[in-house]
């Protein structure tokens, strides 16, 4: 993708495994599931499931452990899922923010960066509240807003509509392999947060917001 960062306007978060540390509760509930059915998923499932849609994730887990469920069963093992994901929220707080997301949120802001979250979750906005970050937010697209799940770019597109932007002129933060296509397909500049190995598509990858390469990605905006 071409270089266009000095057009760079917005910049748009996911939310798991980038700025709050929810990825592993995730990855938590959906092991306590499997372990309901009689299976332990390994650690190249709980990379699968990154940034992916429930019923994707339903899929995934469960195929993993050759486990055919029908579609009620399905939603059955998905809800328990997300019961199970809840319960465990309850204890989540600003110590659970991960490192340099209130840095580069406070630095984007203070640059009059309009800023928005792109997240299959259906529990963002609480996730946002629990940690104390939601007022960041100039724009909240999630699972209750897009139902497409990602690498599909729907959310992608829909967070830079809000914002104002083109998707060209956004910059997304995403740690998952699904959550940089969409962002690829939505043609948004993209910067990876984690392996490199895992997020080899992205346009630039770092191993946490801590350095990620800001003054580059939005010149025209730094004073």
């Amino acid at each position: 993708m071409t270089d266009t960062g000095p057009l760079h306007d917005a910049a748009i978060f996911d939310l798991d495994g980038v700025l709050v540390d929810t990825a592993r509760l995730h990855w938590r509930a959906w092991s306590e599931v499997a372990g309901e059915y009689g299976f332990a998923p390994g650690d190249d499932v709980a990379e699968a499931v990154k940034g992916v849609g429930r019923t994707a994730a339903v899929a995934i887990v469960f195929r993993s452990g050759g486990v055919a469920l029908g579609e009620a069963e399905a939603h059955v093992a998905a809800d328990r899922k997300n019961t199970l994901y809840q319960r465990y929220l309850a204890d989540l707080g600003s110590a659970d923010l991960l490192p340099g997301a209130v840095e580069t949120l406070e630095t984007l802001r203070a640059w009059g960066l309009p800023i928005g979250l792109a997240s299959a979750s259906r529990s963002a906005r609480e996730v946002l509240a629990r940690t104390g970050i939601e007022d960041y937010f100039d724009a909240i697209v999630d699972g209750t807003v897009i139902s497409q799940a990602k690498p599909d770019p729907a959310v992608f597109l829909e967070a830079a509509v809000r914002l104002g932007v083109l998707p060209w002129q956004a910059v997304v933060f995403e740690d998952a392999s699904a959550g940089v296509e969409g962002a690829r397909r939505a043609g948004c500049h993209v910067v990876g947060i984690g392996d490199p190995g895992v997020l080899a598509a992205a346009d630039t990858v770092v191993a946490s917001l801590e350095s990620a390469p800001l003054t580059e990605l939005f010149r025209k905006h730094v004073p």
